[in-house]
């Protein structure tokens, strides 16, 4: 009797040690583009455990270039995104009610990087010449920036004449662009490893020219906060997304390789995620998650001056929210 007691107490604990680990929340976190250091926190805090820790089954997808975070959750196939807010707000604009419940990057990473050999030392040397600039929402802050030094984008002599840059920087490189838009945790060294040395080189970073907008937050459909048991799921989601952010500053290299153990295509480098991890470290210092709200009413206010065409044409309502981190800071 005794040993059938002991075996059916094995068996009990068994059973609640499975209904346990299968009763993990699962959510998916749809990247804004390919595995790389610039999604770090999210990889560490899956390799360490930290969602685990939360009671959390996270699957994290891939981006690119053909890829819209807005129209992935829009459609269903995730139940947070990471986003810049100039194309967060712009969609928002457009009907899909997107809310910022997280913001782990404190300072933006874009900039135009120019041939030295073009004559451009200004913003005011911009007109007549060809500027690389990214699509797929990425070109709002350029788009609000020529509209505030009152530069038409047009391809007049007055103005400057828009390549729709690919997500390479082959323009600069092959001539084709005075300048070309990077980050300065991913293309601008890809710029470098090309042959082109800083000396030759003039960069106009976005957060030094006081364009600078929110990128790489996170977002979710507006409606789904309405369900308390998605509330308490965001909470545990980006207290743990937020751990593992403040282990990858910590811990650059040896997160830039857990990153590189993600990387199902094999494209990533040793040398440029652990260079690129140092710089994104720079971007997430001194966030702790919590969206600053001087932060966002700089970015509402550079993408609402965009002149006869803004990027967004009223201040938006309820595009943010306190209520997750609140909780889980």
């Amino acid at each position: 009797m005794k040993k059938t007691l002991t075996t059916l107490l094995a068996l009990a604990a068994t059973v609640a040690m499975g209904t346990a680990a299968s009763a993990a929340d699962k959510l998916t976190l749809q990247l804004k583009w390919v595995t790389q250091a610039q999604f770090a926190g999210y990889f560490v805090a899956a390799d360490q455990g930290f969602y685990d820790e939360e009671g959390l089954d996270v699957t994290i997808k891939p981006g690119g270039p053909d890829v819209s975070p807005v129209q992935v959750i829009a459609g269903g196939g995730a139940d947070v995104v990471i986003d810049w807010m100039p194309s967060a707000l712009a969609s928002r604009e457009r009907g899909v009610d997107l809310v910022n419940i997280a913001q782990p990057f404190k300072s933006s990473g874009m900039m135009l990087t120019c041939r030295k050999d073009s004559g451009i030392k200004a913003p005011a040397d911009f007109k007549g010449k060809t500027l690389g600039v990214w699509f797929y929402g990425n070109e709002y802050p350029f788009l609000s920036w020529m509209s505030q030094l009152g530069i038409p984008t047009d391809g007049s002599s007055n103005g400057v004449n828009v390549l729709k840059q690919g997500f390479n920087v082959d323009p600069i490189l092959q001539k084709q662009a005075e300048c070309v838009s990077t980050m300065t945790y991913n293309e601008y060294w890809q710029v470098i490893d090309a042959g082109l040395t800083a000396d030759e080189l003039v960069v106009f970073k976005y957060q030094e020219q006081g364009v600078a907008t929110l990128e790489d937050g996170l977002y979710v459909l507006g409606d789904r906060l309405e369900d308390a048991a998605f509330q308490d799921q965001m909470v545990r989601f980006v207290r743990a997304s937020m751990k593992g952010w403040k282990w990858a500053e910590s811990n650059p290299d040896a997160a830039a390789d857990i990153v590189l153990e993600n990387d199902a295509t094999g494209a990533q480098t040793e040398k440029h995620q652990r260079r690129m991890m140092g710089e994104i470290a720079k971007l997430t210092a001194g966030s702790n998650g919590a969206l600053d709200p001087a932060d966002y009413e700089r970015t509402v206010a550079t993408l609402m001056k965009g002149g006869s065409d803004p990027v967004i044409t009223k201040a938006p309502e309820g595009a943010w929210t306190h209520m997750i981190t609140d909780k889980a800071l």
